[in-house]
């Protein structure tokens, strides 16, 4: 596969400035009903810190809890497997699927399953397999990935959707009236539920005490895809994993306020072993999370329970859009989990972050997500991914930065010279940085002059 070059890959998005803009306010929005929800509790940075110990006192145990669970699940009645493949992930799935002649598949949002690429892999084999979450579903009838882990089709206007919904369900043309277009996707989901041969589902949190696991949804979609079909498969990475039953009220109370804003997701159901005369498989899958684990400086993004906060609170995924990183998990997360897999072909992707911190600041599991951006640019650098535009341009800076007399300098003749330079010199198609950026009006004194004019020392 071709590198990623999120700045190349970003360019549409960015050059419809409408969309951008849009889509920029509407994460934000979600943003601000994060806050308000967190404010809403006294205990919240008591919850944040519990559950980021949690999951890191469960990675430095994480072989023998998984085989806790296994045993677990497997005396409630369950199938366990191991996956250590993405490819391994979906040979599993196709065993189990022709195992009882099922052709056609229901599937809530899941993420690994995306991340393993199991819908092209079940529809080569002749299995009609269909998204139930309605964003899933309205990307998957647009034949392009989620551009958001929580929100897959953000990007989309209701115009658009209305557009692909006259193609392929049959509504109005131009219709785009939200009730309008939510009752006629669940006219269609409804029939697909009713023929489907099995469902498959995400996994939120696995219990290693009871064997159970939890699946979080707002449309209920997960218990019909598992509560009609006599075959029920869980897809889980082995992060998903948490010890104790009572350590789910930490994590189930920050998962949605962190995600929507909302006090909990509208459905959270717990599945502990089949439905009588039904078959329960749940995959276990590491496809580069041992990896991860192994390593110190990332192993603290493996705590991540995909609230998707990081992506709202950031200023580059809001602008760029989710599609401009060409991987399953965009944004912060996503710019530390793709490089420590394949630092080849992500290799842009930590530096698509300003390093504001921000999204630090909102992780539930107190993931110190902009340190790990920062650590992981030093990496892409040693592997010898880092463009030699990047490479020679920190090297001038590093000299600059390292000589105290030459910064002063250089500020003060770029106050006095900037202005003065005709704009086409600085805005121009080799000023790659301009293009979507204006300066900021140059300040006649420097800070250090400021100060010293201020408090009457250096």
């Amino acid at each position: 596969m071709h590198a990623i070059e999120h700045a190349k890959e970003a360019k549409e998005f960015i050059e419809s400035r409408g969309r951008a803009t849009w889509h920029d306010s509407a994460l934000w929005f979600v943003r601000a009903k994060r806050d308000k929800a967190a404010q809403s509790l006294p205990e919240w940075e008591i919850l944040r810190e519990t559950a980021s110990q949690i999951k890191q006192h469960t990675a430095s145990r994480l072989a023998d809890y998984l085989e806790k669970f296994e045993a677990n699940a497997t005396r409630l009645g369950a199938t366990v497997h191991w996956a250590a493949t993405a490819d391994e992930h979906n040979r599993i799935v196709m065993e189990i699927l022709q195992k009882h002649g099922a052709k056609k598949v229901v599937k809530s949002k899941s993420m690994l399953t995306e991340e393993c690429h199991l819908n092209p892999d079940l529809e080569a084999a002749g299995i009609e397999v269909v998204d139930t979450d309605l964003g899933e579903r309205i990307v998957q009838l647009r034949q392009e990935p989620p551009s958001h882990i929580v929100l897959p089709a953000i990007h989309i206007k209701k115009a658009e959707v209305g557009e692909v919904f006259h193609q392929h369900l049959g509504t109005d043309a131009g219709a785009d009236d939200p009730d309008y277009l939510t009752e006629a996707a669940r006219q269609h989901l409804r029939e697909k539920f009713c023929a489907a041969d099995a469902g498959i589902t995400g996994v939120n949190f696995a219990v290693a005490e009871t064997g159970e696991f939890v699946v979080c949804t707002n449309e209920g979609n997960a218990d019909l895809g598992t509560s009609l079909p006599p075959v029920h498969i869980a897809c889980m990475g082995i992060e998903k994993l948490i010890p104790r039953q009572k350590d789910l009220g930490v994590f189930l109370r920050l998962l949605a306020r962190s995600a929507t804003g909302q006090p909990i997701t509208t459905y959270s159901s717990h599945f502990r072993g089949p439905r009588s005369g039904c078959e329960l498989h749940i995959i276990l899958v590491d496809n580069g999370r041992s990896s991860i684990l192994g390593r110190e400086d990332f192993r603290r993004s493996l705590n991540c329970i995909r609230c998707g906060a990081c992506m709202n609170t950031c200023p580059v995924y809001r602008r760029s859009g989710g599609h401009s990183y060409g991987t399953t998990v965009p944004g912060p997360i996503g710019s530390i989990l793709a490089p420590a897999r394949d630092p080849g072909q992500h290799h842009s992707l930590p530096f698509a972050c300003s390093l504001c911190g921000s999204c630090t600041d909102v992780c539930p599991v107190k993931i110190d997500l902009h340190h790990q951006l920062l650590t992981m640019r030093g990496e892409v650098k040693k592997a010898g991914h880092l463009p030699a535009l990047k490479r020679w341009g920190m090297w001038a800076m590093g000299i600059v930065l390292r000589r105290n007399w030459l910064y002063g300098f250089l500020g003060s003749v770029g106050r006095k010279l900037l202005p003065l330079i005709p704009r086409p010199l600085i805005y121009n198609r080799m000023n790659m940085w301009g293009r979507q950026r204006e300066l900021p009006q140059t300040p006649a004194k420097s800070f250090r002059q400021l100060y010293r004019e201020r408090y009457g020392r250096k």
